[in-house]
């Protein structure tokens, strides 16, 4: 119990170092710029407080329980026992586990993000209902999955993260000409808004602790990566999603009408 509170200070008293920074340029404009003082300044000292406190017990629980838990996850996956194979003559079919694991992985906390939550909602709201919250949030979670088994692969194998990059980044340059332009921008976002709190944490613990235990690879060239896959994937799947509900429409479009005639 000690230490965990000896962690918990530790990580408070970091937390507020980084925050005050921002606390001062807030202050800083609104009474020397604005000249003005903030509404309800109780209220916002006790929210910033909030704030502090709630990313302290975040970080703590980084360290104690998502790192461990992805890395941990990694390492069973990759055991012999698992995998039926023993020394370094291994192949990429030898991980199909690992594979699974990590599509399923990226699928669920991407899912479960609340920035993609937030942004989800608001493309609800200023499409009039066109754009479906959970529609939007399942294309982008398949996106990541696929991006994370992808991105094991690559650690699998050893393949340079470059070419996973141009021939993604390529295929979204030839998307963006054919997708709806109301998506496009949308699109773009999501690649951001997946790599948030929930997400990254456990992305970024299996590639280190995949690199880590696959014969012949290095967490540092090989454990990295999963993270720049992971913002790619989601504008691929997001356009995709609108190229195939542009198309089924338009085809559901002369069905109607001769109904209706």
């Amino acid at each position: 119990m000690p230490a965990l509170l000896t962690d918990f200070l530790d990580s408070l008293l970091a937390t507020i170092v980084d925050v005050l920074p921002i606390a001062f340029i807030v202050l800083i404009f609104q009474f020397a710029v604005l000249r003005k003082v903030p509404p309800s300044p109780v209220r916002l000292a006790v929210g910033f407080g909030y704030v502090v406190l709630g990313l302290s017990l975040f970080l703590l629980g980084l360290e104690r329980a998502l790192f461990p838990l992805g890395e941990t996850m990694a390492k069973q996956l990759t055991s012999a026992e698992v995998i039926g194979v023993t020394g370094s003559a291994v192949e990429w079919s030898d991980y199909l586990w690992v594979y699974a694991f990590a599509a399923a992985i990226g699928f669920a906390t991407t899912v479960a993000e609340p920035a993609l939550i937030a942004v989800a909602l608001k493309a609800g709201e200023v499409s009039g209902g066109t754009l479906k919250p959970w529609g939007l949030r399942l294309a982008v979670a398949v996106g990541v999955g696929l991006s994370i088994a992808v991105g094991t692969f690559r650690i699998v194998t050893g393949t340079p993260l470059v070419m996973y990059m141009v021939v993604g980044y390529v295929l979204v340059v030839i998307q963006t000409y054919f997708a709806p332009r109301m998506i496009i921008p949308l699109a773009y976002d999501s690649g951001g808004v997946t790599t948030s709190t929930v997400t990254v944490p456990l992305v970024m613990a299996t590639g280190l602790g995949l690199a880590a235990t696959v014969p012949g690879r290095s967490p540092v060239l090989d454990g990295f990566g999963l993270i720049a896959l992971a913002s790619l994937f989601p504008m691929i799947t997001v356009m995709a999603y609108a190229q195939f509900s542009t198309w089924r429409n338009a085809r559901a479009k002369p069905v109607q009408d001769n109904e209706a005639s």
